[in-house]
């Protein structure tokens, strides 16, 4: 029976050929300090030139740019990669095109702050309340009305650098009557699984080794979740919300990946209804 895989494969390897020769003619000997010699009549870096510095046969590349259906491995495509001096989106285009599952990045441990552009994305989102979160629930920046919102969130502990809110930190070490999340034992639960598939990027890392631990010592409720080893992606839900002036708020939370910061996201959170949409402007002309 004839099936899809095929002349997907078929398309993709005529595709992987161009873009081969394509990023190979941009990069000249002078680029990776070798030099131009006599009479070259291609333009960029010659086929045997790539193979040697990217430590592979020649004729494996050879066949790798006439798109010949071979294997590759990561590390041999980022060998190649390094040499062709592809960016990020182009390596993620190399690795598609040769069929290789792509790891992105990790993102930085610590990010100091978000650019003015993303700050001023999240201030022109209020009234709604909008932050910006990494994958290990850093809050990032902020706007006014998620300031206000979450009151309790508090800066710091002993065992987080100066400086770093941490929502699974908050709302796990907080007495549960002040936690701002009403249905507690149906959020957190999927906070924590939403952490723990960010934890597979990051495994044997001192600073997630560090955080998982020091937040399972202070709280039996995030280590009874955690042994569970329940994995779930972000996505939009309704979440209700209190706040000791103006009472529950339902709001819907949406998650959007930014552009050059990894495993970053914006969630924004919208009234989900008219009473919520009322508490949120009473909220925020309290102060």
């Amino acid at each position: 029976m004839t099936t899809l895989a095929a002349p997907i494969q078929t398309r993709r390897r005529p595709e992987l050929a161009a873009f081969l020769r394509s990023r190979r003619a941009r990069v000249t000997p002078a680029d990776v300090g070798m030099p131009p010699g006599l009479r070259r009549r291609t333009p960029g870096l010659r086929r045997e030139e790539v193979a040697q510095l990217s430590g592979v046969g020649v004729t494996w590349y050879t066949w790798l740019e006439q798109g010949r259906p071979i294997n590759a491995s990561a590390q041999v495509l980022d060998a190649v990669a390094r040499t062709l001096r592809l960016d990020r989106p182009e390596r993620e285009h190399l690795y598609h095109l040769a069929e290789v599952p792509y790891e992105p990045e990790a993102a930085p441990e610590h990010v100091a702050s978000v650019s003015p552009e993303i700050q001023g994305i999240l201030d022109a989102l209020a009234p709604h309340p909008a932050v910006v979160y990494n994958a290990r629930y850093d809050v990032l920046a902020t706007n006014t009305t998620y300031d206000m919102l979450f009151v309790d969130d508090r800066e710091g502990t002993a065992d987080e650098p100066p400086g770093v809110r941490n929502v699974l930190w908050n709302l796990f070490t907080m007495p549960e009557l002040d936690c701002p999340v009403v249905d507690r034992r149906l959020e957190l639960p999927l906070m924590v699984a939403q952490l723990r598939g960010a934890y597979g990027r990051h495994v044997g890392e001192p600073s997630w080794e560090g955080f998982v631990r020091r937040l399972c010592e202070a709280s039996a409720y995030f280590a009874e979740l955690w042994r569970s080893g329940d994995v779930v992606p972000p996505g939009p839900r309704v979440k209700t919300f209190r706040h000791e002036l103006v009472g529950e708020i339902r709001m819907t939370s949406v998650s959007l990946s930014i552009n050059g910061m990894p495993e970053c996201r914006i969630v924004t959170y919208t009234p989900n209804d008219e009473d919520s949409r009322r508490a949120i402007d009473r909220l925020r002309t309290t102060r």
